[in-house]
């Protein structure tokens, strides 16, 4: 079975450079699943008991809430959408961080049950697993004007920072399916990982995946206009695309200081 939208795509995307090779090929193949598989074999990638990840059938888990079964089996049910397919890319290229994100999910699970108030840990670890980009940067002053929503600091006095003291990489695999057809409102919630720019995904993955912890909060997450980063919209290369105050809001209260709102 195909992979719904799968020619849609456009892998030249910015916000696609780690997973285009790989995703391109995959998506082409009429055995995607049975790809997927063999490329999470020969990466060694496994869940947080130290079981293979496989890429099951969606309706795999059954009853049993998605996270606790990947979480207890390594299976992860995909369907043939564009929601599982970049999940299972985000899965390729940053194992460690989502399999630290389920063992969350499911331990919290397993203390309160399933209910409609996740808690403070499973609230951002889905924001983070669904709609995560990373910030990777040791420039705390740029994480300071994101947070207090200083755009004019962030896009317009420091756009140069961009690329060679920041690297930005899509982490949610919601937000990889939005970006598919990119429009100007897409906001993602950012989360700092506070490496120098051009660190490797293996390097950035273990550094996330270490952070990932019970101390996990919303607040350490900041919302970020997605298309507002330099070199991934043509259009916000003329300044007046920043004046959009609906888009490009600003902060409704004073910023936080940055300790302890990083990731460390």
């Amino acid at each position: 079975m195909e992979i719904a939208g799968i020619d849609s795509i456009d892998w030249s995307a910015p916000w696609l450079v780690p997973f285009a090779g790989l995703g391109e090929a995959i998506g082409r193949s009429n055995d995607w699943r049975g790809e997927l598989n063999s490329a999470a074999r020969e990466r060694g990638i496994v869940n947080s008991r130290g079981q293979p990840i496989t890429f099951a059938a969606g309706d795999a888990a059954a009853d049993e809430p998605y996270e606790v079964f990947i979480a207890r089996t390594g299976c992860v049910p995909t369907r043939a959408n564009l929601h599982d397919f970049f999940n299972a890319l985000v899965f390729l290229q940053f194992p460690g961080s989502k399999a630290q994100l389920h063992r969350l999910q499911s331990t919290a699970i397993a203390r309160d049950g399933v209910r409609a108030g996740r808690g403070t840990v499973r609230d951002a670890a889905t924001l983070i697993d669904e709609n995560a980009v990373l910030l990777v940067t040791l420039r705390y002053d740029l994480v300071q004007s994101l947070r207090a929503h200083d755009w004019p600091t962030l896009f317009a006095r420091q756009r140069g920072a961009w690329g060679d003291e920041v690297t930005v990489l899509a982490f949610g695999h919601a937000l990889l399916e939005k970006l598919v057809r990119p429009y100007k409102a897409i906001t993602a919630h950012a989360l700092h990982v506070p490496l120098a720019a051009g660190a490797s995904l293996a390097q950035v993955d273990q550094r996330l995946a270490a952070a990932l912890d019970d101390d996990l909060s919303p607040q350490h997450l900041m919302p970020l206009p997605v298309l507002g980063i330099p070199a991934w919209c043509a259009q916000n290369n003329d300044a007046s695309f920043y004046s959009d105050a609906a888009v490009f809001r600003p902060a409704n209260m004073r910023p936080q200081k940055h300790s302890g709102e990083s990731i460390e």
